[in-house]
Protein backbone atom coordinates (compact mmCIF):
# COMPACT_ATOMS: atom_id res chain seq x y z
CA UNK A 1 0.00 0.00 0.00
CA UNK A 2 1.35 3.04 -0.69
CA UNK A 3 1.15 7.22 -0.24
CA UNK A 4 1.25 9.39 -2.94
CA UNK A 5 3.76 12.70 -1.69
CA UNK A 6 3.08 16.20 -2.87
CA UNK A 7 5.32 19.00 -3.00
CA UNK A 8 4.37 22.26 -1.03
CA UNK A 9 2.33 23.54 -4.04
CA UNK A 10 0.44 20.14 -4.76
CA UNK A 11 2.25 18.56 -6.82
CA UNK A 12 3.34 14.99 -7.05
CA UNK A 13 6.94 14.14 -6.74
CA UNK A 14 6.88 10.35 -5.48
CA UNK A 15 4.90 7.18 -4.11
CA UNK A 16 6.64 6.08 -0.97
CA UNK A 17 5.26 3.23 1.29
CA UNK A 18 2.85 3.71 4.16
CA UNK A 19 5.71 3.39 6.32
CA UNK A 20 7.73 6.01 5.26
CA UNK A 21 4.68 8.15 4.81
CA UNK A 22 4.27 7.90 8.51
CA UNK A 23 8.22 8.75 9.35
CA UNK A 24 8.03 12.24 6.93
CA UNK A 25 4.65 12.59 8.97
CA UNK A 26 6.02 12.31 12.53
CA UNK A 27 9.52 13.76 11.53
CA UNK A 28 7.50 17.40 10.86
CA UNK A 29 8.14 17.26 6.72
CA UNK A 30 4.99 16.49 5.67
CA UNK A 31 1.26 16.63 6.57
CA UNK A 32 -1.56 14.47 5.86
CA UNK A 33 -3.80 15.81 2.63
CA UNK A 34 -6.01 12.54 2.34
CA UNK A 35 -6.52 8.75 4.37
CA UNK A 36 -7.44 5.67 3.05
CA UNK A 37 -10.88 5.34 4.60
CA UNK A 38 -10.66 1.60 5.69
CA UNK A 39 -7.18 1.05 6.57
CA UNK A 40 -5.53 1.90 9.83
CA UNK A 41 -2.14 0.93 12.04
CA UNK A 42 -2.48 0.09 15.45
CA UNK A 43 0.37 0.86 18.04
CA UNK A 44 0.03 -0.47 21.88
CA UNK A 45 -1.82 2.51 22.88
CA UNK A 46 -3.09 4.10 19.52
CA UNK A 47 -4.47 3.80 16.15
CA UNK A 48 -3.47 5.81 12.99
CA UNK A 49 -5.35 6.29 9.66
CA UNK A 50 -2.97 5.17 7.01
CA UNK A 51 -2.76 8.08 4.69
CA UNK A 52 -3.15 8.06 0.78
CA UNK A 53 -1.47 11.37 -0.07
CA UNK A 54 0.82 13.43 1.87
CA UNK A 55 2.69 16.90 1.54
CA UNK A 56 5.59 18.89 2.25
CA UNK A 57 5.33 21.12 4.35
CA UNK A 58 7.97 23.49 2.95
CA UNK A 59 9.89 23.69 -0.19
CA UNK A 60 11.96 20.44 -0.95
CA UNK A 61 15.32 20.48 -2.96
CA UNK A 62 14.45 17.29 -4.71
CA UNK A 63 18.09 16.44 -6.28
CA UNK A 64 19.06 16.55 -2.84
CA UNK A 65 16.79 15.50 -0.14
CA UNK A 66 14.02 13.45 -1.58
CA UNK A 67 15.32 11.74 -5.11
CA UNK A 68 15.93 7.79 -5.17
CA UNK A 69 17.46 6.03 -7.57
CA UNK A 70 15.04 4.70 -10.25
CA UNK A 71 14.16 1.25 -8.81
CA UNK A 72 15.16 -1.80 -11.15
CA UNK A 73 11.63 -2.90 -12.42
CA UNK A 74 9.73 -4.15 -15.56
CA UNK A 75 7.31 -1.14 -15.41
CA UNK A 76 10.68 1.31 -15.08
CA UNK A 77 12.62 -0.74 -18.07
CA UNK A 78 9.37 0.16 -20.23
CA UNK A 79 9.45 3.52 -19.24
CA UNK A 80 13.28 4.14 -19.84
CA UNK A 81 12.54 2.38 -23.39
CA UNK A 82 9.50 4.22 -24.14
CA UNK A 83 7.63 1.46 -25.17
CA UNK A 84 9.32 0.72 -27.70
CA UNK A 85 11.29 -2.51 -29.19
CA UNK A 86 15.20 -1.90 -29.02
CA UNK A 87 15.35 -3.54 -32.48
CA UNK A 88 13.16 -2.77 -34.99
CA UNK A 89 11.31 0.17 -33.08
CA UNK A 90 7.91 -0.91 -33.30
CA UNK A 91 5.79 0.41 -30.10
CA UNK A 92 5.20 -2.53 -27.71
CA UNK A 93 2.10 -2.83 -25.67
CA UNK A 94 3.13 -2.77 -22.10
CA UNK A 95 1.43 -6.23 -20.99
CA UNK A 96 2.98 -8.02 -24.58
CA UNK A 97 6.58 -7.17 -24.76
CA UNK A 98 9.54 -8.84 -23.37
CA UNK A 99 12.15 -8.81 -21.08
CA UNK A 100 15.28 -9.24 -23.54
CA UNK A 101 18.51 -9.88 -21.97
CA UNK A 102 21.33 -7.98 -24.53
CA UNK A 103 23.98 -10.47 -23.47
CA UNK A 104 22.15 -13.96 -22.83
CA UNK A 105 22.34 -15.53 -19.29
CA UNK A 106 23.49 -18.45 -20.78
CA UNK A 107 26.51 -16.70 -21.79
CA UNK A 108 26.81 -14.80 -18.61
CA UNK A 109 24.56 -11.70 -19.04
CA UNK A 110 22.93 -9.99 -15.77
CA UNK A 111 19.65 -8.94 -15.48
CA UNK A 112 20.95 -5.26 -14.88
CA UNK A 113 19.79 -1.71 -16.23
CA UNK A 114 22.24 -2.21 -18.68
CA UNK A 115 21.79 -5.32 -20.21
CA UNK A 116 17.85 -5.36 -20.37
CA UNK A 117 16.08 -4.01 -22.89
CA UNK A 118 12.39 -3.97 -23.91
CA UNK A 119 11.94 -6.26 -27.76
CA UNK A 120 8.73 -7.13 -29.32
CA UNK A 121 8.55 -11.28 -29.46
CA UNK A 122 9.42 -11.78 -32.87
CA UNK A 123 12.91 -9.75 -32.28
CA UNK A 124 13.30 -11.65 -28.98
CA UNK A 125 12.75 -15.12 -30.90
CA UNK A 126 14.31 -13.88 -33.89
CA UNK A 127 17.72 -13.40 -31.46
CA UNK A 128 17.11 -16.25 -29.51
CA UNK A 129 20.26 -16.74 -27.05
CA UNK A 130 22.39 -15.16 -28.85
CA UNK A 131 24.13 -11.73 -28.84
CA UNK A 132 23.04 -8.82 -31.03
CA UNK A 133 25.66 -9.19 -33.15
CA UNK A 134 25.90 -12.66 -33.55
CA UNK A 135 22.33 -12.63 -34.40
CA UNK A 136 22.82 -9.64 -36.62
CA UNK A 137 20.82 -7.53 -34.83
CA UNK A 138 21.36 -3.65 -34.14
CA UNK A 139 19.95 -1.92 -30.63
CA UNK A 140 18.43 1.80 -31.31
CA UNK A 141 19.95 2.32 -27.94
CA UNK A 142 22.50 1.56 -25.80
CA UNK A 143 20.48 0.57 -22.66
CA UNK A 144 21.60 2.90 -19.44
CA UNK A 145 20.67 3.22 -16.05
CA UNK A 146 18.38 5.75 -16.07
CA UNK A 147 18.86 9.19 -13.52
CA UNK A 148 14.93 9.90 -14.19
CA UNK A 149 11.99 8.32 -16.24
CA UNK A 150 10.56 10.03 -18.99
CA UNK A 151 7.12 10.73 -18.92
CA UNK A 152 5.05 13.53 -17.23
CA UNK A 153 7.29 15.27 -14.66
CA UNK A 154 6.76 12.74 -11.36
CA UNK A 155 8.87 9.66 -12.40
CA UNK A 156 6.38 8.35 -15.43
CA UNK A 157 3.74 8.26 -12.65
CA UNK A 158 0.57 8.50 -14.25
CA UNK A 159 -2.96 7.43 -12.76
CA UNK A 160 -3.90 3.93 -13.40
CA UNK A 161 -6.67 1.36 -12.63
CA UNK A 162 -5.66 -0.30 -9.30
CA UNK A 163 -4.52 3.19 -8.19
CA UNK A 164 -6.20 4.76 -5.21
CA UNK A 165 -8.97 7.11 -6.75
CA UNK A 166 -8.15 10.09 -4.07
CA UNK A 167 -4.72 10.42 -6.21
CA UNK A 168 -6.85 10.41 -9.70
CA UNK A 169 -7.16 14.42 -9.73
CA UNK A 170 -3.48 15.09 -8.64
CA UNK A 171 -1.93 12.56 -11.25
CA UNK A 172 -4.33 13.80 -14.27
CA UNK A 173 -3.37 17.35 -13.66
CA UNK A 174 -0.16 16.76 -13.96
CA UNK A 175 -0.94 14.79 -17.64
CA UNK A 176 -2.85 17.82 -18.49
CA UNK A 177 0.64 20.06 -18.25
CA UNK A 178 3.20 17.57 -19.18
CA UNK A 179 1.34 15.48 -22.49
CA UNK A 180 2.44 16.45 -26.01
CA UNK A 181 -0.34 18.15 -27.54
CA UNK A 182 -2.19 17.11 -30.68
CA UNK A 183 -2.63 19.48 -33.47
Amino acid sequence: MDTLVLNAWYQPIDRVSWQDAFRLIFTGRAEVVENYGDRTVRSARQAFAVPSIVRFVRKVKAAVSFRRKVPFNRRNVYLRDRGRCQYCGTKVPSNEFDFEHVIPRAQGGRTSWENIVVACIPCNQHKGNRTPQQARMRLLTKPTRPKSLPGNGCGGLVWQEGMPQSWKDYLRSVRYWHETLES
